[in-house]
């Protein structure tokens, strides 16, 4: 078993064309290119810094008085 014979070689690249054919290599290999810029488009947003949250102003609730806690001699009368 040593290694293959030319004829053999043309014989898987012949086999190799007829299934996936040129235009459907050259078609995957797009596809694989438009996925890597995809993915690099993608880590480079996430380096991205995002902006901090806004915040929203409008009028504030009053405070509410607070409530005396009742005691001992609130009880009382």
């Amino acid at each position: 078993m040593g290694s293959f014979s030319i004829w053999h070689w043309l014989v898987v690249g012949i086999l190799v064309l007829l299934l996936f054919g040129k235009g459907r290599f050259s078609d995957m290999m797009g596809d694989v290119a438009k996925g890597i810029k995809s993915f690099k488009k993608g880590m480079a947003d996430d380096d991205a810094p995002t902006p901090a949250p806004k915040q929203i102003e409008g009028q504030r609730a009053p405070d509410a008085a607070p409530m005396s806690t009742p005691t001992a001699e609130h009880d009382k009368l």
